[in-house]
């Protein structure tokens, strides 16, 4: 667990951008597109991702730090959906979704093998 404090932070950063990204796309599909309904809860699990691994960073425990990254894996699954669901009804063009839906499989890749990992440390 270490290594998920150091200063530079892959995770951590790229969670954290992506949130931006999903801010800024929620203010565009309410403003410019109305949708209000779906792009909400994009709202609510792109960001949850950077939330719940900020929150592993300051885990009690091993198990603690690995409940908190389970939810950021799952939340990212989530977005998944909602970026899909948005993309195939029109409110989100095919260049806003392959960039947004390639940033979210790179989160999940990089959870993935972070559970995995602290998953073989904590036998």
């Amino acid at each position: 667990m270490e290594n998920y404090f150091r200063k530079e932070n892959p995770i951590r950063e790229k969670s954290f951008e992506f949130a931006v990204r999903i801010v800024n796309l929620y203010k565009l599909l309410t403003s410019e597109r109305k949708e209000f309904i779906m792009s909400k809860q994009l709202l609510r699990s792109g960001t949850s991702i950077g939330a719940n691994i900020e929150e592993a960073m300051a885990a009690f425990s091993k198990n603690d730090f690995i409940f908190k990254n389970q939810t950021s894996y799952k939340e990212s699954f989530e977005t998944s959906f909602w970026l899909r669901l948005l993309h195939r009804t029109d409110y989100i063009n095919d260049k806003e979704f392959e960039s947004m839906f390639a940033d979210n499989q790179e989160l999940i890749k990089i959870l993935t093998a972070i559970l995995k990992t602290s998953k073989e440390l904590n036998k």
